[in-house]
């Protein structure tokens, strides 16, 4: 079963992540794109129940003010706001987006609600960190999940019923202003800044314009100048730009998550030869109750001594001698051949870093 088990999260688990030829938007992105993130304060109605209770008083406040510009006034003592919750709304926006453009909206319970499934958005305005309103939120939210509690104490749930989204529910009334000077000159921004990779795109810039129009500043810019005859058609330029084919170089790297056992490894890395001696100590520690009790007409009482006794032992181990791993997958057969769990292979790994035979970067999350 462990064999099997490990076997699976070799194939699941371990991510080949070939080194291949991508285009320069999947990458990098070009001067004059960007994001603005917008955040608001808002109400779910609809609720069964599962609102935020009496000890949200940020949630009786928001009621109340909402229903006096409604020409409702209702003391604060005679809310009851269980099908009502407050929430966060974010988003991220696109600078290239239009007035009347519409986006996802993300809504994250703040209060003691217990789900939002089946709530609706209030119309939410949507500001920016300047403090601009940049747009508003409102509609239907989908819950990829639930929470069910029943007077009696029991409980069923699946996912997470405190968050969810509203597709298409935001509505853009600003469009956002970033001044990019791209008349003459435009800058290739890396997401991840790499100088093999920054170098393998300037080279193909230089390729396909000709001359040497690219030269990258630093690990995450490519500057690049635009010719005089694709000036006046910007945007044919830039998506040739976007386009073009690079070759990227991924840094060696194993991550690995201790709570859930995960092991991700790139196609770089590889481990010299080493042998490994890996062994689990097993302890129980079984119970044995002894009962004393008096004779007959006797006086005294009946004694219960629990008598714990341990004992150990140690899983029968072989040392195993790899022969060196080349790429991932001779790594995962290697792993495979210690036959060991998921989190001694975690165990073994970390091992390897100190012994310097593990030639990668190591990420703990």
């Amino acid at each position: 079963m462990k064999t099997k088990l490990l076997s699976t999260l070799a194939v699941l688990l371990i991510f080949v992540n070939l080194i291949s030829a991508q285009r320069i938007k999947d990458v990098a992105y070009l001067s004059g794109q960007s994001s603005e993130q917008i955040i608001g304060y808002g109400l779910v109605v609809g609720l069964a129940g599962s609102g935020d209770s009496y000890r949200s008083s940020f949630t009786i406040q928001s009621v109340t003010s909402m229903l006096k510009r409604f020409g409702i006034t209702v003391p604060q003592n005679d809310l009851k706001t269980k099908n009502v919750a407050a929430v966060i709304v974010t988003a991220s926006l696109n600078s290239n987006l239009k007035a009347g453009a519409e986006f996802d909206v993300t809504v994250s319970s703040m209060g003691d609600a217990t789900s939002l499934q089946g709530g609706t958005l209030l119309m939410t305005p949507l500001s920016g960190i300047d403090g601009r309103v940049y747009g508003f939120a409102q509609g239907a939210i989908s819950v990829g999940g639930y929470d069910i509690s029943t007077l009696s104490g029991n409980r069923i749930s699946r996912n997470h019923a405190l968050a969810g989204r509203v597709p298409r529910g935001g509505s853009l009334k600003e469009p956002i202003n970033i001044a990019a000077n791209v008349n003459q000159e435009i800058s290739v921004f890396l997401r991840d800044p790499d100088v093999t990779t920054a170098n393998n795109i300037t080279n193909a810039i230089n390729s396909k314009i000709g001359g040497d129009a690219a030269k990258a500043v630093d690990a995450a810019e490519v500057k690049v100048n635009i010719p005089a005859d694709r000036q006046n058609n910007l945007i044919a330029f830039l998506a040739d730009i976007e386009n073009i084919v690079i070759q990227v170089d991924n840094i060696a790297k194993v991550v690995l998550n201790e709570r859930t056992g995960t092991i991700v490894a790139g196609s770089n890395v590889k481990i010299q030869p080493v042998s490994i001696t890996h062994g689990s100590l097993n302890i129980q520690i079984r119970s044995y109750p002894m009962i004393s009790q008096p004779n007959a007409f006797s006086r005294g009482q009946t004694v219960v001594f629990n008598n714990l006794v341990p004992s150990a032992y140690q899983d029968s181990t072989n040392t195993i001698a790899i022969q060196g791993a080349s790429n991932v997958q001779e790594v995962a057969a290697a792993l495979n051949s210690l036959k060991v769990s998921p989190r001694d292979i975690i165990a073994i790994f970390q091992a390897l870093k100190e012994a310097g035979a593990l030639i990668a970067e190591l990420v703990i999350i």
